[in-house]
């Protein structure tokens, strides 16, 4: 059960940096959390891990989180402000691949025994092959320019204040499907038998439902702190 309870402490650690972010930076901590969350998760989905069960990955939790933020904004700025955290997230995203990649072409230093562990352990975490690059490009941009939408189409219907968590969990939820449904298609089609490529999205979808059931209150937190407005770094 470690893992598991390590789990529940990074889904708690990312929800309250996100607060933490948002009370000490307002409206730019939020928007600072999508590049952050996008860069880690991208880092972190290397390492594979056994949780309830699963075989999952690390980034799914960090990566997740990155609706919780987008609600927080569509419901407090509008539609305009998550959009452009959604757009900011995706050029963070594509900057870090080009960046990282090109930073791999250099060659470490000769006789430098550290130097040459360095660049073989960076070349791992950054050489990303181009269809894993393209999986998580479009999951990414499609999955999240759904959830801006959506959470504004249920916000109509569902527009009172203690219907905020209908409209946070109804847009994420189907964004995190879409989200894990594009990324297991693009990046594994083909690669996998039927059968395991079931249980990869079965998998993965799983765990970030579970982050966008748990982060409901978070949501409820952000409206208030936006109410107070008494933000920390003026």
């Amino acid at each position: 059960m470690q893992n598991e309870w390590l789990w529940l402490v990074m889904l708690l650690a990312n929800f309250f940096l996100i607060i933490l972010a948002y009370k000490l930076f307002g409206k730019w901590g939020l928007i600072m959390w999508i590049p952050i969350s996008v860069i880690v998760a991208n880092i972190q989905v290397i390492q594979t891990v056994k949780l309830f069960g699963l075989a999952a990955t690390l980034g799914n939790i960090v990566y997740a989180t990155s609706f919780l933020v987008t609600d927080i904004l569509s419901e407090n700025y509008g539609k305009q402000e998550a959009k452009k955290a959604v757009w900011i997230g995706f050029f963070s995203l594509i900057s870090m691949a080009l960046l990282m990649n090109l930073a791999l072409y250099f060659k470490p230093l000769e006789g430098d025994e550290f130097a040459q562990i360095t660049h073989e352990a960076t070349s791992t975490i950054f050489k990303l092959m181009p269809r894993i690059a393209l999986a998580s490009l479009a999951a990414y941009l499609l999955s999240q320019r759904h959830d801006v939408w959506a959470f504004h189409f249920w916000k109509k219907r569902f527009h009172k204040e203690n219907q905020l968590w209908v409209r946070n969990n109804l847009s994420t939820m189907i964004s995190q499907l879409i989200d894990s449904l594009v990324f297991v298609i693009i990046a594994f089609y083909g690669v996998y038998e039927t059968g395991i490529l079931l249980e990869i999205f079965i998998t993965t979808y799983f765990l970030k439902w579970i982050v966008a059931a748990a982060d409901t209150p978070f949501v409820y937190w952000g409206r208030k702190i936006f109410k107070k407005g008494n933000f920390w770094v003026k």
